[in-house]
């Protein structure tokens, strides 16, 4: 298996800025408001002073002591609840997207994914089938389904979490889109159904986090349940074109963790590229905020 080691960071986007890092936070300014958040891999010093990133800052995430996810928002300057931002590229694709300040620190999107809306929307307009078929699992608020249709794809969407889908129809429909298939329900039974069905997918997207739970209570942990999701996910990929896109945020993970998942159960793929997505700030440094696998045949 040939494979690019790269480390993707997202450029021009005019409405998303990570301005510092350190201290274990992130200063980013999403169009005109700025915010503070907890960020475990920043273990560096700030560049800024404290004083000048509060001034700077619209709110701020208070962790909870026991609980780093979840806490509060401490305003310091006016800002709304909910507001958009929107992404374009140089290659034509827009997206609106629906932020919202929830009480696990979230707003909505992961800035560091924009490299891979630009590779799905990539794939798909180089791919010789009219209206290829896109599986989006653990979709979250759906940036990446909405790529995926705005490229035009025929797009099925799925999470767990019910309040999250409505969150991605609302991004679809800020974005101009419509006609996406919505799912909730647990990622591995979805697709051992899709099997039985004998349905099949050109796109893959995985984006699973490192714990979870089904609809229906089911227990999700990364270590534990991958392996078998991407064994599973082999069966419905089409073998002559298509492409998948593997996201992986357990701090004990690497790239080669995922090269090695991805062989084990696909074999030898075509250009095949992993590494590191980062976010770099106004300083220079930069931000490690995951890894991915990514292949392709088209």
């Amino acid at each position: 298996m040939k494979e690019s080691i790269l480390s993707l960071s997202p450029q021009h986007w005019k409405d998303y800025e990570l301005i510092d890092s350190g201290a274990f936070e992130k200063l980013e300014r999403f169009g005109p408001y700025i915010i503070s958040r907890p960020e475990p891999q920043a273990i560096w010093d700030r560049s800024m002073d404290e004083k000048e990133w509060r001034e700077k800052a619209h709110a701020h995430f208070a962790k909870e002591k026991n609980n780093p996810e979840k806490g509060q928002w401490k305003e310091f300057q006016k800002i709304p609840h909910k507001w958009q931002i929107d992404y374009n590229n140089p290659a034509g694709l827009k997206l609106t997207l629906n932020l919202a300040m929830t009480s696990f620190k979230h707003i909505g999107i992961f800035p560091e994914q924009a490299v891979n809306w630009d590779y799905i929307e990539e794939s798909i307009a180089r791919m010789p089938v009219e209206k290829p078929k896109v599986l989006n699992l653990f979709a979250y608020t759906g940036a990446a389904s909405v790529a995926a249709k705005a490229a035009g794809a025929d797009v099925t969407h799925l999470d767990a979490v019910k309040q999250v889908v409505t969150w991605s129809r609302h991004n679809m429909e800020s974005s101009g889109q419509e006609g996406i298939r919505w799912v909730v329900d647990d990622a591995m039974k979805f697709v051992k159904r899709e099997i039985r069905r004998g349905n099949k997918y050109h796109g893959i997207i995985l984006d699973p986090p490192a714990y979870g739970r089904g609809p229906n209570g089911e227990k999700w942990v990364l270590e534990e349940e991958i392996n078998e999701l991407l064994k599973l996910c082999s069966e419905i990929l089409e073998p002559d074109h298509h492409f998948l896109i593997l996201n992986l945020y357990s701090l004990s993970f690497s790239s080669m963790i995922a090269a090695n998942l991805v062989k084990s159960n696909f074999g030898e793929v075509e250009n095949a590229e992993h590494g590191e997505l980062y976010l770099e700030d106004n300083f220079q440094k930069k931000l490690p905020l995951g890894i991915f696998f990514r292949f392709r045949k088209l």
